[in-house]
């Protein structure tokens, strides 16, 4: 049980963080301290940026892929940078974690191709095309008047030049018909990186049956989701509809679709699992569910290694 996360927001707390407690030790749900005590493989370290709120999204986006490198290179000896699936396997080699440069929100490449490749050459390999505003690329899954637009012309370039490049399309929060347009686009595997079951529980960041089959006939992954929003009815983020879920999903789209996608220092606290040092508890459920030690190292880690072979 390695653990692979593919979504966290812890860099934007520590870009806000006042007592310097750095990425190594801190009060928040991912720290290096908490990703040993995992034995994670890898953790995915998105660079969110609120699209509608920043004067200047890509300049935001830069000042936190700074703070990143500053806190990987004052950690170098416990986690490195990878941006491939032989980079994984060196840092587990020589005792590292794996951290993984993403951006959630497409708007930061400002509709200019030239930015994604050199976020590219800055070592990020996955992008959350939207978030909760339209951009340049298309439109988000939290308005229902955009659930029927799809990915834009720009949008369509997009999709063809991470393809090329060998970066991770992420299509959480992006709208239904965004969503059908990457599926009928991409030549690659896609990811839904924190995304968990509408049938389970109706919410427009979840995904449909079907999208979740199409997900799993292109070989790509969906990120069990931490956030109580998405899971369940309940205040708090309970293992039981985590479980809910994943069961649901094997069913639909199989256990090969199902990945890790905390949300940790992202979403809304009181979570069972407070931190990513007790992922354990969501094994030890899996294993009293009757999962087999193959299906919850599929979850937890092969899943979304497979996915980081075939495209990055």
């Amino acid at each position: 049980m390695r653990p692979i996360d593919m979504h966290c927001d812890t860099i934007l707390k520590l870009m806000d963080d006042k007592e310097n407690l750095g990425l190594y030790e801190n009060d928040l749900s991912i720290d290096i301290k908490k990703l040993k005590k995992a034995k994670s493989l890898a953790q995915f370290f998105a660079m969110w940026v609120d699209f509608k709120e920043e004067i200047n999204p890509l300049e935001r986006c830069l000042e936190m892929i700074d703070k990143f490198y500053t806190e990987i290179d004052k950690n170098s000896d416990a986690i490195s940078l990878a941006t491939s699936y032989e980079d994984i396997i060196k840092n587990d080699n020589e005792g590292k974690i794996s951290a993984v440069l993403s951006i959630e929100e497409g708007g930061t490449i400002r509709g200019q191709i030239h930015n994604l490749r050199n976020f590219y050459r800055l070592g990020v390999r996955s992008i959350t095309l939207t978030w909760n505003a339209a951009n340049e690329i298309g439109y988000p899954n939290m308005n229902k008047e955009y659930r029927d637009k799809g990915l834009t012309s720009f949008g369509q370039e997009v999709i063809y030049e991470m393809n090329k490049l060998g970066m991770l399309i992420d299509v959480s929060h992006l709208s239904d018909r965004g969503f059908y347009d990457v599926a009928k686009l991409s030549s690659k595997p896609f990811i839904a990186s924190h995304s968990n079951s509408r049938a389970m529980k109706e919410h427009s960041r979840n995904l449909a049956d079907d999208m979740i089959k199409i997900l799993s006939e292109h070989g790509g992954t969906m990120g069990i989701c931490f956030e109580r929003d998405f899971l369940g009815e309940s205040e708090n983020s309970r293992i039981e509809d985590m479980i809910r879920h994943i069961k649901y999903i094997r069913n639909v789209g199989g256990i090969d679709v199902i990945a890790l996608g905390s949300d940790y220092d992202g979403s809304h606290p009181n979570c069972e699992i407070n931190n990513i040092g007790g992922i354990e508890k969501l094994a030890f459920a899996l294993k009293d569910n009757k999962f087999s030690e193959d299906e919850i190292d599929k979850i937890f880690y092969k899943n979304a290694l497979r996915v980081i072979k075939d495209v990055l």
